[in-house]
């Protein structure tokens, strides 16, 4: 269930609701009775799932770059000579 913000006009109060999308809006305040407006609030966004995190990524194995490493360095070796 969604959670919606409210602003009281007349004491500025803000307070939280859960509410289901079919409920209608809260029209009064529930500490001075006054309207209230609804607040558009910054929404929570997650990311679910595979591919998502830096953990999820393929890494390469020591043993090839260590391969590479050695073939680098042959090469350079053999330039010199």
């Amino acid at each position: 269930m969604p959670i919606y913000e409210y602003r009281c006009n007349e004491c500025g109060c803000e307070f939280e609701v859960m509410q289901k999308f079919s409920d209608s809006p809260i029209q009064t305040c529930s500490q001075c009775t006054g309207r209230v407006t609804k607040l558009i609030s910054q929404s929570t966004f997650h990311l679910k799932g595979t591919g998502w995190y830096a953990t999820d990524y393929v890494k390469k194995s020591g043993g090839e770059d260590a391969k590479d490493k050695e073939a680098d360095s042959k090469v350079k070796e053999d330039k010199k000579d």
